[in-house]
Parts: structure tokens; sequence; C-alpha cells
């Protein structure tokens, strides 16, 4: 269960957590952790499923960290930490609590996580992080089905972002390699709906 987080000025002196893919690191992305790194002293970001690359994690570890790292270019109160996934949540969370250490507030939207975390660290919901009007309503999916569809994506992802995966040929690498899945498994999800 989430909770609120009291007020700006008690946490300047703190540490907060979060994990996430961040495939790719898009706006709404963008927005929390640029909430996160202003509000606490310190920032754990864990980079999820690291040791994948498939149709859900396309983008490589050293992908995402150099996308993280544009998306906050102004801040340096930040540590990226990668995070296999292990097929084990018992072990996950062990993992995670290892390479975390101690957490004033740990921020996840993902329910599973939040269920192996809550035991472990004060645990609440990104969306906290923001004013109703600084919320931007996107997911990792949505950015990626664009991106196989050919349709425009620049528009959902920080600018260095965007033209980080572009100078890099990383959009057409995805469409080659995960294109067709990601159009055929959104396929079946709308079929299903």
């Amino acid at each position: 269960m989430s909770t609120s987080i009291p007020e700006q000025a008690s946490y300047t002196q703190s540490t907060a957590g979060m994990i996430a893919r961040w495939q790719p690191v898009h706006l709404g992305h963008a927005a929390v952790l640029r909430a996160l790194c202003t509000r606490y002293a310190r920032v754990r970001i864990g980079i999820g499923s690291a040791n994948v690359q498939d149709v859900r994690s396309p983008f490589r570890l050293e992908e995402v960290r150099a996308m993280l790292d544009l998306a906050l270019a102004d801040f340096d109160n930040y540590t990226l930490i990668p995070l296999p996934d292990l097929n084990d949540g018992p072990r996950w969370r062990a993992m995670v609590q290892e390479k975390f250490g101690a957490l004033d507030v740990f921020y996840t939207a993902n329910p599973y996580v939040r269920e192996l975390l809550q035991g472990s660290y004060r645990v609440v919901h990104p969306v906290a992080l923001l004013a109703p009007e600084e919320r931007i309503p996107l997911d990792g999916t949505t950015v990626r089905l664009a991106m196989a569809r050919g349709a425009p994506y620049a528009h959902l992802l920080p600018l260095a972002v965007a033209a980080y995966l572009d100078d890099n040929q990383l959009v057409e690498r995805f469409r080659s390699e995960f294109g067709l899945e990601t159009l055929a498994i959104q396929t079946i999800i709308q079929s299903k709906e």
C-alpha cells in the first residue's frame, strides 16, 4: 500500500531509491527522476532487468545508463545500480537490500516490487512526487510501440535521449530486432480486450 510523503523540506538530507527498466527513458520517467533528484540528497536508481535484452527490454545496459545520465545531466546526486532478473522474488529482494542499503523511502509503480519490498522499505508510488499538472501519463510500452510502427516518438522522450537514440541508430536496431514482436504482442493484447 502506498503512503503519501511528508513535506519536501523534511527530506533534504535523506536517501531515496527507485527501480525501473527505463526502456527507453521517456518524459514520464524524466519528470519522476528530476523530482527525485531535486527532493532528496541522495538517489539510488536501479536499472531493472539489467541482464535481459528482449522485446520488453530492448536496450542494453550501457545504453540505458547513457539515457539516464542524459535525462539527469543537471544532477550529480544519483547512483545507477544495475539489477539483474533472478526469477526468484526473495533472492531479488535480498539483492536489492544489499545493493541499495538503507533508504528513507523507495518508489515503485510495480505492484510485485511493492509487495516484495514493503517489509524492507517505506514504499511510495512515484506519482506522489509530482503535482497533478506535472504528471505525464506515459509508459515504455507506448514509446516502443510508436518506434515499432515507425510513428513519431521523439516528442515522447527528453530531447537529449531522442538525439542519443537517433545518433546511435538504436531505434533502427530496435525495429530490426524487436519491431515485429512488439507489434505482434500489441495485436494479441488488443484481440483479447
